[in-house]
């Protein structure tokens, strides 16, 4: 694993911006990282990509200097273990719907002494040939960041407790499953889902952890910027439907 620039720049108090890719094609992916990205998030809870597609395009992503991080299936120690051996430099953690759940995900995560992450000779330690394992470990432990989704009632109503976990580095507001589990499913807008929005980044802005969202639109990130998130994600679904539906508007008409 190399230096993970995401991370640090977090860490300099400086504001990131990533895109979610879902298709298992090497090359889109180092297409969109060459557009200028800070991380792309590979996406295997809403989409098919499973661990050996996602090993591809982190080489992918590598290769542009782009950070690779993925959204696991699940918040299961096995399922992030196989995510993490293929060289993630993080990744984002689907339904952390509790504290407890929040350790959980962050003890998947860490090596010891701080998780029981399981070791081996993978991608993500170069096959143990570049450096001592007990080096890569604790490297590891340092570099790879860690998003937890808060996407529940049951999690905003806790948030407070999530700020105090050690290794968990963003916050990450889901709107459409928060809006979906407040009773109001897509309506991101619903006073209800606002007011819980408001909450988490209440909390989160005045702790020393990361706000992060994700955003359909430039405008959406420059409000969320305003609120204090400095982590902020969006979907390459719309800038291909908004871009092919432009042209052909314009075409048409």
């Amino acid at each position: 694993m190399i230096q993970n620039a995401t991370k640090a720049r977090l860490i300099d108090g400086e504001a990131v911006f990533g895109c979610f890719v879902r298709y298992a094609e090497p090359a889109l992916a180092e297409f969109t990282a060459m557009q200028g990205w800070d991380f792309l998030v590979f996406d295997g809870e809403h989409g098919t990509l499973q661990p050996r597609e996602i090993e591809e395009l982190c080489r992918a992503a590598e290769l542009r200097g782009v950070t690779p991080m993925a959204r696991v299936t699940t918040n299961e120690a096995h399922v992030i273990l196989r995510f993490l051996d293929t060289g993630l430099h993080g990744v984002h953690v689907p339904w952390v719907n509790s504290p407890a759940e929040a350790e959980q995900a962050v003890r998947s995560v860490k090596y010891q002494p701080r998780g029981q992450r399981g070791l081996a000779g993978t991608r993500a330690s170069d096959w143990g040939m570049t450096e001592p394992i007990a080096d890569y470990t604790r490297r590891a432990n340092r570099e790879t960041l860690v998003v937890a989704q808060i996407e529940t009632r049951a999690a905003v109503d806790a948030i407070e407790e999530y700020t105090a976990i050690e290794g968990i580095d963003v916050l990450f507001i889901g709107p459409n499953d928060l809006s979906h589990s407040l009773g109001h499913p897509g309506e991101i807008s619903h006073p209800d889902v606002v007011a819980a929005m408001d909450r988490v980044t209440g909390v989160v802005v005045a702790s020393d952890k990361t706000l992060g969202t994700f955003v359909g639109s430039a405008a959406a990130a420059r409000d969320w910027l305003d609120r204090g998130a400095r982590y902020i994600a969006t979907g390459t679904d719309g800038f291909l439907r908004d871009g092919m539906r432009d042209y052909l508007a314009q075409v048409r008409s």
